[in-house]
C-alpha cells in the first residue's frame, strides 16, 4: 500500500511538474528514503563466504586455500542471513577484476602479477564490467547464469540485491570481452597523443612507458612464486594516469598502481568541460536532474558508467555501493544516479564518500540515498572502544547531521576496516556491543554488517598481500569463525563456540528489533549532555539518547566501560516528558534485547528520571510500556 501510493503521489507531481512545484516533487520524491522500517545492508565478501577450506597458506591457490562460490550462498544461508535481521545484501567483488588464475580456456585473458594485489586480485580493479568474476562459479562458461540465479534466490528469501560500481578507476588491462552490442570498450577511442581530451576516458603521459613500482619491505609478486609474467615489467605506452590520481609514468608501491584513473571531462587544472547544474537544483527532484541532462553532452565516461548500471539493473540487481564516489565529480552523479531512478526509483544508492564538507553535495545534487558515516561517527565509536575516546562527541555528530541523519549509513566493521576482536583494533567483539547498540538505533539511517562481524572474526589470517587485522580482500583465504559458523555448509553454527554464539544472538536480537521499531525511524532526543550535568556517578562512558514515534517510546543507555559496572540516576528533561505526554506518577519501562530486566521512570513535577544499573559493556532499549 505504502508502495502504491507513493507511485500515485509521484505520477500526479509528474503530470502536475510545473516549475513553481520543484520543492513539492522533491519531497514527494523524497518519501522513497523515508521507509517505514530500518534497513540493514549485510556485506557478504563474496569469494571468501562459502569458502570451507581451512589451510590459510600465505599467496595459496584455490586449490590450496579454496574459493567460495555463488553456489555455496544456498536458500538455507540466505534464510540464515534473513533471520539476523538484514534486508539488504552486498555481494562485494562480483563484477570481473583482474586475478592470478589461468581461465584462458574460457576466453580471459591472463593477468601480469606485477599489477595485481595478491593472487585473487582486488575487487576494485574490475577487468571487464558486463560479466562476474570466473572464480565465483562452479562452472566459469556459465558464471553470469550463476549469479543471476543467485540473485533470484536472494529476492525469493526477501532481501534486496547490491553490488559494487567502480567509476573512478579501473583494471590497468580492461577487457570487455562481453560487451553488449554498439558498447565499445574504455580507451577503445581515446587519443593517446595527449594528456586529457575530454572524451577520453583516460589521463596519458604522451611519450612515457609505465614502470612498475618500486618494491617495498622485501614484496614480491605471488610471494615470489616463480611465474611467466613476473618479471617486474608490464607493457603499457604511452603510461595513463593511476587510480589514486598520481601522474608519474612509475607510480609509488602504496599508490592503487593496479588501477587507471578514469577521466570524466575534468582538465588536469582542474577546469570541467561539462555543464554544472544550476543554483537551487539542491531542492530538485531526480526527475528534474534528469530532464537537466537530457539534451546536454557529457563526456563519454558519463555514459560508460550509466549504460553499466543500467545493464546491472536489467540484470536485477536492486541497488549499488560505489568506491570512492568523491573522486568523480558531483555532476556525473547526478547524470548517473538519475537514470537510476528514472529506471527504478527504489534502487538502493550507497556511496563512499569521507570528506563531511561534501556529504550534502553528494546527497542533494548528487542523489545519493547514503553515505558512509566514516570519518565522524565511525572514527569517534572506534577510540571509544578502544578505551581513549569519550562518548562526549557523540551527540555532537548526531546535531550536525540533523538534517542529512537518515542518509549517513552506520558501520563498525566492513571489508576497508580492521576487524573489532583483532588486537589492532579492541582485541575483543564483546567491546563493539554498546557501540553496536548506539550506531543501530541512534539514527534512522541504514545498518551494514560485515560477515563474521556477528561471531567475533578478528581477521588475523596473513593471506599474503596486506597484513592481518583485516580479513583479506586480495587473497584466497578461509575465514575461521564464519566458518565454524558455517558448519560444513549446514549454515546453522553448529561449531561456534559459546561466546560466538552468545555473540551471534546479540546482533540477532539487535538488527531484528531495529527493523521492527517504529520509534527507530522517528523523532531523536539526546540525554547524555543533560545527565552529564545533572546525574551523579553518570560519566563519559556511558552514552544515552530517546527515541520516539507513533505510541512506541524508547530510551537507551549503553555502557561503553569493559571493566566497571555502573548504577545511576538517569534523568529525563522536562521537554521530554511534556512531548511524551506523561503526568507525575510512575511508569514501567522495559528492557527490549532481552526482555529481563524493567525499571520504573518516574515523573515528578513534570521531570523523570530511572534507576539504572549496568554491566560493563551492558546495553539496554527500554520501551514505556
Amino acid at each position: 500500500m505504502f508502495k502504491l501510493k507513493r507511485s500515485l503521489r509521484l505520477l500526479l507531481a509528474a503530470l502536475l511538474g510545473a516549475p513553481g512545484c520543484a520543492q513539492e516533487t522533491h519531497q514527494q520524491e523524497m518519501l522513497e528514503t523515508t521507509h517505514e522500517q530500518k534497513v540493514v545492508v549485510y556485506q557478504v565478501f563474496t569469494r571468501l563466504f562459502g569458502n570451507t577450506n581451512t589451510t590459510n597458506k600465505p599467496w595459496g591457490t584455490p586449490e590450496e586455500n579454496g574459493v567460495g562460490k555463488f553456489n555455496d550462498i544456498t536458500n538455507k544461508a540466505l534464510q540464515e542471513i534473513r533471520g539476523l535481521g538484514v534486508t539488504h545484501i552486498w555481494y562485494t567483488g562480483v563484477p570481473h577484476h583482474a586475478l592470478i588464475r589461468d581461465y584462458t580456456a574460457y576466453g580471459i585473458s591472463n593477468d601480469d602479477p606485477d599489477v595485481v594485489k595478491g593472487r585473487a586480485g582486488s575487487p576494485y580493479a574490475v577487468k571487464d564490467y558486463y560479466n562476474v568474476n570466473p572464480d565465483l562459479a562452479e562452472d566459469p562458461a556459465e558464471r553470469l547464469d550463476e549469479f543471476k540465479a543467485l540473485i533470484e534466490r536472494t529476492h525469493r528469501n526477501g532481501m534486496k540485491v547490491l553490488i559494487d560500481i567502480v567509476p573512478n578507476h579501473i583494471a590497468r588491462r580492461y577487457e570487455g570481452k562481453n560487451n553488449p552490442e554498439g558498447v565499445e570498450d574504455f580507451g577503445a577511442s581515446d587519443d593517446t597523443t595527449v594528456t586529457y581530451a575530454r572524451d577520453n576516458n583516460f589521463y596519458y603521459n604522451p611519450g612515457e612507458s609505465f614502470k612498475v613500482p618500486e618494491p617495498l619491505d622485501g614484496y614480491r609478486p605471488l610471494g615470489g612464486e616463480q611465474h611467466p609474467l613476473a618479471d617486474g615489467m608490464f607493457e603499457e605506452t604511452p603510461a595513463k594516469w593511476t587510480g589514486n590520481g598520481s601522474r608519474l609514468s612509475q607510480p609509488h608501491f602504496h599508490d592503487w598502481y593496479e588501477t587507471v584513473k578514469i577521466n570524466y571531462g575534468v582538465q588536469p587544472d582542474g577546469t570541467k568541460d561539462f555543464d554544472e547544474l544550476p543554483d537551487g537544483y539542491e531542492q530538485e527532484g531526480y526527475k528534474a536532474h534528469y530532464r537537466f541532462w537530457l539534451d546536454r553532452e557529457v563526456p563519454d565516461s558519463w555514459k560508460k558508467f550509466r549504460d553499466i548500471a543500467l545493464y546491472w539493473l536489467d540484470m536485477g540487481v536492486d541497488g549499488f555501493r560505489f568506491d570512492m564516489a568523491e573522486m568523480v565529480p558531483v555532476e556525473f552523479w547526478s547524470y548517473m544516479n538519475s537514470a537510476i531512478k528514472m529506471k527504478n526509483p527504489d534502487a538502493f544508492l550507497l556511496a563512499e564518500v569521507y570528506n563531511p564538507n561534501l556529504y550534502r553535495n553528494y546527497i542533494q545534487l548528487g542523489k545519493m540515498d547514503y553515505l558512509y558515516d566514516k570519518v565522524e561517527l565511525y572514527d569517534t565509536l572506534k577510540h571509544i572502544m578502544q578505551g581513549h575516546g569519550s562518548t562526549d562527541h557523540l551527540a555532537a555528530i548526531q546535531r550536525g547531521h540533523a538534517d542529512i541523519e537518515h542518509h549517513m549509513l552506520h558501520f563498525l566493521e566492513n571489508h576497508d576496516e580492521q576487524r573489532i576482536a583483532s588486537p589492532e583494533f579492541a582485541g575483543s567483539a564483546e567491546k563493539g556491543k554498546p557501540a553496536m547498540v548506539v550506531s543501530a538505533t541512534i539514527s534512522t539511517s541504514p545498518t551494514l554488517v560485515y560477515f563474521g562481524q556477528e561471531v567475533g572474526e578478528p581477521g588475523a589470517e596473513r593471506g599474503g598481500f596486506g597484513s592481518p587485522s583485516r580479513t583479506s580482500i586480495f587473497d584466497y583465504v578461509g575465514v575461521p569463525h564464519h566458518q565454524r559458523w558455517i558448519n560444513d555448509k549446514k549454515y546453522d553454527g553448529g561449531q561456534l563456540r559459546p561466546e560466538e554464539k552468545e555473540l551471534r544472538d546479540f546482533y540477532k536480537r539487535l538488527l531484528n528489533y531495529t527493523i521492527s521499531s517504529k520509534a527507530l525511524m522517528g523523532k531523536y532526543q539526546d540525554l547524555h549532555a543533560y545527565n552529564r550535568s545533572q546525574s551523579e556517578g553518570y560519566n563519559d562512558k556511558l552514552f544515552s539518547f530517546a527515541r520516539w514515534a507513533d505510541g512506541e517510546r524508547l530510551i537507551v543507555v549503553s555502557n561503553f566501560s569493559g571493566e566497571n559496572s555502573y548504577s545511576f540516576s538517569l534523568k529525563v528533561p522536562a521537554e521530554l516528558i511534556k512531548s511524551w505526554n506523561l503526568r507525575d506518577g510512575e511508569y514501567t519501562i522495559k528492557d527490549q534485547l532481552y526482555g529481563e530486566q524493567s525499571a520504573s521512570l518516574k515523573v515528578v513535577n513534570g521531570e523523570g528520571s530511572v534507576s539504572v544499573a549496568l554491566q560493563p559493556l551492558e546495553s539496554m532499549i527500554f520501551k514505556l510500556e
